[in-house]
C-alpha cells in the first residue's frame, strides 16, 4: 500500500536517502519505535522512587501485570523467559500502536518484522528445550516409539513450522488490513474524521494482536519447559 505521507521517509529523502526511506519504511519506523521504547524507559526508571512518578506507575503496572500473568501459565522457572516476552510484547504493541497516528507506518504491517519475531521466539523455544532436556529434547520430535519416528518425525517439523507462519501471517494480517481500511478512509472522507471510529477500535486491535502474539509464545516457551512425553 502506497502511503500519502510518511513523516520520517521525507525526513530521509530530505538528507538524500530517499530510495533507502521508501523502499524500507518499516526499518525506519522500527527505529523510531525502539528509539522511543528506550526513551520512555530511561524517562520512567530515571527517578524511581516508592512514591512513583506517573510514568513509573504505568510502566510498574504493565511489567508487574505480565510477570504474574507469565508465571502463573510457566511456573517460576519462567522467571528468566520473563524479559524476552515482556520486549516482545511491548515492542510488536507499540510498532502496532504507532500506525495510528497520521504521516507513522506500523513496522508490524511488513512481513519482514513480523518473520523475524517469529523466528525469534521459535527459535528461542528450542533453545529453552535443549537447555532443560538436553538430548532428550528429541523426544519432542520422535514420539514414545522408534517405530513411529517415520510418521511423527515429519509431522513435528512440520507443526514447528506452522508456528512461524501462525505468528507472522496472524499479527501481518490484521495490522496490514487495519492500514488498508485507514488508507481508503483517508482517501474517500478526509484525513482525519471519517476514520476516527476505527482508529479507536485500531487501538483495541493493537492491544489484542500483541496479546495474542505474547501469549502463543508463552505457550510454546511452556511446552519446551515441560518433560518430553
Amino acid at each position: 500500500m502506497e502511503h500519502p505521507y510518511l513523516f520520517f521517509v521525507k525526513l530521509f529523502e530530505m538528507v538524500g536517502l530517499g530510495h533507502f526511506a521508501n523502499s524500507y519504511p518499516y526499518i525506519i519506523y522500527s527505529w523510531v519505535v525502539m528509539i522511543l521504547l528506550v526513551l520512555m524507559g530511561i524517562i520512567g526508571t530515571k527517578s524511581i522512587s516508592l512514591v512513583p512518578s506517573k510514568i513509573q506507575n504505568v510502566l510498574e503496572i504493565i511489567i508487574s501485570g505480565l510477570e504474574e500473568f507469565t508465571i502463573d501459565i510457566t511456573g517460576e522457572e519462567g522467571r528468566w523467559l520473563f524479559p524476552i516476552l515482556a520486549t516482545v510484547f511491548i515492542y510488536i504493541f507499540a510498532c502496532n500502536l504507532i500506525g495510528l497516528v497520521p504521516g507513522f507506518f506500523p513496522p508490524t504491517a511488513n512481513l519482514n518484522t513480523t518473520l523475524s519475531c517469529a523466528l525469534v521466539i521459535v527459535v528461542f523455544t528450542h533453545v529453552i528445550g535443549v537447555k532443560y532436556h538436553g538430548v532428550k529434547y528429541i523426544k519432542h520430535f520422535v514420539g514414545p516409539v522408534w517405530w513411529m519416528i517415520p510418521l511423527i518425525f515429519p509431522i513435528e517439523i512440520i507443526g514447528h513450522l506452522a508456528r512461524v507462519l501462525s505468528l507472522t501471517f496472524r499479527l501481518f494480517g490484521n495490522m496490514m488490513g487495519h492500514e488498508l481500511v485507514l488508507g481508503i478512509l483517508f482517501a474517500l472522507a478526509g484525513l482525519f474524521f471519517a476514520p476516527l471510529p476505527l482508529m479507536a477500535l485500531g487501538i483495541f486491535v493493537a492491544l489484542v494482536q500483541a496479546f495474542v502474539f505474547y501469549l502463543l509464545s508463552v505457550m510454546y516457551f511452556t511446552g519446551a519447559l515441560e518433560h518430553a512425553h
